[in-house]
């Protein structure tokens, strides 16, 4: 996905650009901290170490696709769900010029925890209201989506899986453009992005994001704060690739489903919409999102909702969430086999075998969750959370490593303790 900027692999140009020009920029400040009225640079960081343990032995538990594995089915108890580190680094060369690259480690699909370039983007302040950011730059969907890697910023363990699992992509590599404005004491913010991305999934197969395109339209009142966001892009995912050469090769009817399903230069369109009030002492917020694919990936609408209680550094809170399927997740395949020759119909009843399993990845589940967060100083936080997770209607839910035992309808409890600290 990410590439280092030394050694082992090559950066992508965007970042490699951006990281020549941020060093040019260390150079400038000379290295010192920043002053209020000159160059300088700024660091920081944050970290989540955790553990969660789930009841089901019969599946992986996971809170995205882009990790090598869960809890469940592997290991009853793991630390690999939440935990992660990153570091980040701000220059400053001027009024007008700045920069930031973010760090972070947090297993990967290879099942290790190589570190990734999250950020590298140069800034060019243009006027007060007015900046232009190139480089990699957090997409930007969701309430969440300027902290989605810090936990210590929300309240609960993790973000909704059932919503923000729809969009696992958290950065593209290309250019955003932002502009505040205030109206009748509501402060505004519009940004434009464009873009791409690249990462490997899973041996020789690749995920290719391109024409990543949209807009966001944050808004604040007091303690009531907004953002709607429109996302399309386009996809190519490989890693089904030769189940639909397969169907492919059964002529027209075939061909019709590997075309209805494969993810090959298919548009992608999501639209998301989320609210939060928090006047102090409580907050509550929801956000709902819906996700059109127009392939195996499926359709659906992903929400939640979540309140809670400060108690001075004690904070208990509910949610709820949610993720439906808008578009079938059963086909039939391939008709007709009986009137082939047996050794073709064995052939097209495996091929609808794996597109009756591939379906099943489309999300159908929701999750009460329960939990408390622990201020234990100003820049510590621990967390108890418990989820009682379902997913229905014969999909997998946020499942995978689903072995044949697992019972689609089945509740499970997904238990969850984490230590969330920035310094």
């Amino acid at each position: 996905m990410q590439r280092t900027i030394q050694g082992a692999y090559t950066l992508p140009s965007p970042v490699r650009l951006c990281a020549g020009a941020l060093a040019a920029m260390l150079a400038m400040t000379g290295g010192g901290a920043r002053a209020d009225d000159g160059p300088g640079w700024t660091f920081g960081g944050f970290g989540t170490v955790g553990v969660a343990r789930n009841s089901d032995r019969q599946a992986d538990y996971t809170s995205t696709v882009l990790k090598a594995g869960g809890v469940g089915y592997s290991r009853t108890w793991s630390p690999h769900l939440d935990s992660r580190l990153g570091a980040q680094l701000g220059l400053t060369a001027s009024k007008q010029w700045s920069g930031v690259v973010q760090v972070i480690s947090e297993q990967g699909l290879e099942g290790n925890y190589r570190p990734i370039v999250e950020w590298a983007y140069i800034k060019y302040q243009a006027t007060p209201n007015l900046s232009l950011r190139f480089g990699r730059i957090a997409v930007p969907i969701f309430l969440a989506a300027d902290y989605r890697k810090v936990g210590y910023a929300y309240t609960w363990a993790r973000t909704p899986v059932e919503l923000y699992g729809g969009v696992p992509l958290t950065n593209s590599d290309g250019v955003d453009l932002s502009y505040r404005w205030n109206m009748g004491g509501i402060k505004h913010v519009d940004q434009v992005f464009y873009g791409r991305h690249d990462m490997k999934v899973v041996d020789t197969s690749r995920l290719h994001v391109r024409k990543l395109a949209g807009l966001s339209h944050s808004a604040e009142y007091g303690a009531l704060s907004g953002r709607v966001s429109l996302l399309t892009a386009e996809l190519t995912l490989d890693i089904a690739r030769p189940l639909f050469d397969g169907f492919r090769q059964f002529g027209p009817q075939g061909g019709a489903i590997a075309e209805q399903f494969d993810v090959d230069h298919k548009r992608v369109d999501f639209l998301s919409l989320g609210l939060n009030y928090d006047p102090g002492n409580w907050f509550v917020m929801a956000e709902i999102g819906r996700r059109n694919t127009r392939s195996y990936l499926g359709r659906n609408t992903g929400m939640y909702a979540s309140a809670g209680y400060r108690f001075d550094n004690v904070t208990p809170y509910l949610s709820y969430a949610q993720v439906r399927a808008n578009t079938p997740t059963t086909h039939p395949g391939l008709p007709g086999l009986a009137r082939l020759p047996a050794p073709l119909a064995a052939a097209g009843a495996a091929l609808n075998a794996q597109l009756g399993s591939i379906l099943t990845s489309i999300p159908v589940q929701q999750t009460f969750s329960a939990g408390v967060r622990w201020d234990l100083m100003p820049s510590v936080a621990f967390k108890l959370q418990a989820d009682r997770v379902r997913p229905k209607h014969n999909s997998r839910g946020s499942m995978i490593m689903v072995q044949p035992g697992f019972q689609s309808g089945r509740a499970i409890t997904v238990t969850s303790a984490t230590l969330d600290f920035v310094f």
